[in-house]
């Protein structure tokens, strides 16, 4: 498997190594990292050999949310243009949320807005003590809207409300304690717990551990295309707003937004 921004390898167990390669830009979600992470997904579910998938980032963040360059292209771009992009995303989330083989997050370091989207689509999360989150879109007068379903879902209602309009960062305990991670260890016991996490899949069936997902998601609310698409109009609507106009140039211009008080760190 060839790619430009992720590589997988698959060791004699069956676990496929699934690695963000964009380290230079804290593994940002762009364009290209989006569609080839849906393609993988595909050929990881059919592929019999692979028993699960351990999903993390190359160098010191694990994901640091959407690629600058992409944000830009979004500025300039229309309404259906963004909505375009956006389905994208919301695709490739379910793709590997759906994948029939365990999926373990090994978080590595920080993860923010898409990159919190990553790990609640994950089986399991093992983070590194140091590891920092946050939902900030709200930051830059947008919302958490294609990620929200599976953020949602994994942190429950109350969380996501608190976390996603404050655009509070927060630690990994916090991040443990609403649920959005399994485990939390020391930085140089990361490989280890990961080890301890997918060792019990390897006496379980594989055809029956697919099911099981599949029964979970059943029993959960459904992240179905009425879902996708409404989070896909709000997004819209919310990119032409003034606000979001006026916090995505104060990002780009490394300024505070004008909502921002003066006395207020940006």
């Amino acid at each position: 498997m060839n790619f430009e921004t992720i590589s997988v390898s698959v060791d004699r167990r069956g676990v496929a190594a699934l690695t963000l390669r964009r380290h230079a830009q804290h593994n940002a979600l762009s364009g290209l990292m989006i569609r080839e992470l849906t393609a993988v997904a595909g050929l990881l579910g059919e592929d019999r050999a692979v028993r699960l998938v351990v999903l993390t980032g190359e160098g010191e963040s694990f994901c640091a949310g959407g690629d600058l360059n992409w944000m830009k292209e979004q500025i300039a771009a229309t309404r259906e243009e963004r909505i375009v992009e956006a389905r994208r995303l919301a695709l490739m989330l379910k793709a590997l949320r759906d994948l029939p083989k365990p999926l373990v997050a090994r978080v590595n370091g920080q993860a923010y807005g898409g990159g919190v989207g990553l790990v609640s689509v994950c089986d399991a999360a093992i983070a590194a003590e140091g590891a920092r989150f946050g939902l900030t879109e709200t930051r830059l007068g947008l919302i958490p809207a294609t990620i929200s379903p599976y953020v949602a879902a994994r942190i429950g209602p109350a969380a996501f409300l608190r976390l996603a309009t404050s655009a509070r960062l927060f630690d990994a305990a916090t991040a443990r304690g609403i649920g959005l991670l399994s485990r939390v260890v020391a930085p140089d016991s990361l490989d280890e717990a990961v080890e301890a996490e997918i060792a019990p899949y390897f006496v379980t069936s594989p055809e029956a551990v697919a099911a099981t997902k599949a029964l979970a998601h059943a029993l959960a609310s459904p992240i179905d295309e009425k879902v996708i698409e409404m989070t896909l109009t709000r997004l819209a609507d919310t990119w032409e707003t003034p606000e979001a106009v006026e916090g995505i140039a104060a990002f780009l211009e490394k300024r505070k937004a004008g909502w921002v008080p003066a006395d207020t760190a940006r």
